[in-house]
């Protein structure tokens, strides 16, 4: 039990690393056009996000994925702001009749480029066999998808009360976060030590 404690933790201390804030302004963007009679669909996106995780740790433990960290760091704020920006441009469109199959790959996509950030450290500390790695992977897989549950959980509880309390519509709630979040990752894509 104490060994799964230890994977979950770790899968926790990685999404809400307040130095890696990175996963946490994904999953806002992610988040911000939806509400809480979305929540299949959001934890369907939540999950898919967590397999790419899951598969990039996957693929580079068997060496089948091998990318350098510079470009890896440049690529999430990327997925970050492509994810806010389709938010802007697609804010207040109905989602229900819309299939998620753009949406879920591009989800994916964007989790194994999260996943391979981690891949390195992840890959230093667990030793032995392919075997050996297998559970503590998904020990981890399974304490990323409850604390990114808990961050959606937390954006749709400040949707819900800044829409029904403080009478932010939908819509401006959607352009105000959305133009907040490319806010913050431009800088760190202008920033970005590939341009170098």
């Amino acid at each position: 039990m104490s060994e799964f404690l230890t994977y979950f933790q770790l899968a926790w201390g990685h999404v809400l690393d307040i130095k890696g804030f990175d996963h946490v302004l994904f999953l806002i963007a992610l988040a911000l056009p939806y509400g809480f009679k979305d929540w299949k669909r959001l934890l369907l996106l939540v999950t898919i996000f967590t397999i790419g995780q899951t598969l990039a740790l996957l693929l580079s433990f068997f060496g089948i994925v091998i990318i350098k960290l510079l470009l890896v760091e440049f690529l999430i704020p990327i997925t970050i702001l492509i994810t806010a920006l389709f938010n802007l441009f697609s804010v207040g469109k109905s989602y229900k009749g819309n299939s998620i199959n753009l949406i879920g790959i591009v989800t994916l996509f964007f989790g194994i480029i999260h996943g391979l950030e981690f891949s390195i450290y992840f890959k230093s500390i667990i030793k032995g066999s392919l075997s050996d790695k297998i559970k503590p992977l998904f020990e981890f897989a399974l304490g990323i998808e409850v604390a990114q549950i808990l961050i959606v959980l937390v954006v749709l509880i400040f949707s819900y009360i800044l829409q029904n309390f403080f009478r932010f519509s939908k819509r401006d709630f959607t352009l105000v976060f959305s133009s907040f979040v490319i806010g913050v990752v431009l800088p760190i894509i202008i920033e970005s030590a590939i341009w170098n």
